[in-house]
């Protein structure tokens, strides 16, 4: 089964990775629109007919049981985002929303390897997918995982968290890796596009849409994946909170970024936007990480 084109009820369209199945809710099968998003799962072709995707108990089983991914739709965002770090004229790429310095000497991240390969899949395709849920680890096979009701996998350095993060997928016509500070901005980028976030809570204060310190009724400790509704932003669920993620984006030699914020810290203080640098071998109880999926 290669790779096929889904069509919304908008005329746009997103490219299916082989084995995933589009959703059949209407909130999670519409490409672009404030808090909507295309979800695919992967589900076994044979139990594919026989899902009520009307039936919300249903649904919730499917998003505790198969991973979920999101898709980016890159070609229709304002071409305001940087992969040189300098020129702000791209779709896909960084955006400088703290004021952080790109430079080589801060931040930065070099098109090349799998970043490369996936600017051209953007290119030829208009977007890309990534994990709805921060990674988790399954308790039987220790295999990552993107699935509501699990604990994100936390205690893991950037290191490790690169390795593992290729292995959530593994297919011909695919790809996936940890997250790069370009697909992270551009996914903000997406979610204050469609107005389902603003500036000011992306960059100053995502305390309604995470799991921070300062949240209404926190629980105040890392909770599973998908905790809370009002915790998901075009279908990502803990957008901005319960655990900060690992990228690939680089700051010097030996330090990588680790974007959002946590559990532990007010969400005005570490809102979406927040950058942070840490040693990359570095392992943090309130630090997971999230893949992202490209298309060859």
């Amino acid at each position: 089964m290669g790779l096929s084109v889904y069509t919304d009820k908008d005329g746009n369209k997103a490219v299916v990775p082989p084995e995933w199945t589009v959703s059949a809710v209407k909130k999670e099968n519409t490409i672009w629109g404030k808090n909507l998003g295309l979800v695919i799962y992967r589900i076994p072709k044979e139990k594919i007919c026989d899902i009520d995707w009307t039936n919300p108990d249903e649904v919730e089983t499917l998003k505790r049981t198969y991973d979920q991914l999101v898709w980016t739709p890159v070609s229709l965002l304002e071409a305001n985002g940087t992969l040189d770090g300098f020129s702000f004229n791209e779709k896909f790429g960084r955006r400088n929303l703290q004021d952080d310095e790109f430079s080589k000497s801060e931040f930065h991240e070099e098109l090349e390897g799998d970043l490369a390969l996936e600017k051209e899949s953007v290119d030829k395709y208009g977007g890309y997918y990534s994990t709805r849920y921060d990674v988790s680890k399954d308790i039987e096979t220790n295999r990552p995982r993107s699935i509501k009701g699990a604990m994100p996998w936390v205690n893991i350095n950037e290191t490790t968290a690169e390795r593992i993060a290729k292995t959530l997928v593994e297919r011909e016509k695919v790809n996936m890796h940890l997250m790069y500070g370009a697909e992270y901005d551009t996914r903000e980028e997406w979610v204050k596009e469609t107005e389902t976030m603003t500036l000011k809570e992306i960059t100053e204060d995502s305390t309604k849409w995470g799991n921070h310190w300062n949240t209404e009724s926190s629980p105040k400790k890392v909770v599973e994946t998908g905790s809370r509704e009002e915790w998901c932003a075009n279908n990502i669920y803990d957008f901005a909170g319960n655990v900060d993620e690992w990228t690939q984006e680089q700051n010097g030699h030996s330090y990588r970024a680790i974007r959002g914020g946590n559990y532990y810290y007010d969400g005005d203080d570490v809102p979406v936007a927040y950058r942070n640098a840490l040693w990359y071998y570095i392992y943090k109880h309130t630090t997971g990480f999230r893949a992202t999926l490209y298309i060859k």
